[in-house]
């Protein structure tokens, strides 16, 4: 999708893509391997688009009985999630700062990257 090979990339994966969740693993990527580019991307059909932290919450009550106000960083607007994550990086004082941050949307029925940061 990007023209990348093996190698030429550090992926990091997890639930919507957002950058609380990887931060951690971009300060090693940053410091440990080298890494001097961040592209975000989210994607169509999202699952993160289908709940929101409330009703998660209430559903960890009912069904273990857990008690949290943890965020689950669910979303409603695939674009502005995008953006918002790129302005997480950008402004994490953990994170190089002349180390360009890009976001996409890539629409899954399509394969089309669509630059929104």
């Amino acid at each position: 999708m990007l023209g990348l090979e093996e190698g030429d990339a550090h992926v990091i994966r997890n639930a919507g893509g957002r950058a609380a969740d990887a931060v951690r693993s971009l300060v090693i990527s940053q410091q440990l391997l080298g890494t001097r580019e961040v592209v975000v991307i989210h994607h169509t059909d999202c699952g993160m688009l289908t709940f929101t932290d409330a009703q998660l919450r209430r559903k960890l009550q009912e069904d273990l009985g857990a008690l949290t106000d943890d965020p689950f960083l669910a979303f409603t607007d695939l674009e502005q999630s995008v953006r918002d994550d790129v302005a997480a990086i950008r402004g994490s004082r953990l994170l190089l700062k002349e180390v360009p941050v890009t976001g996409f949307v890539y629409d899954v029925k399509t394969g089309r990257l669509q630059q929104v940061a």
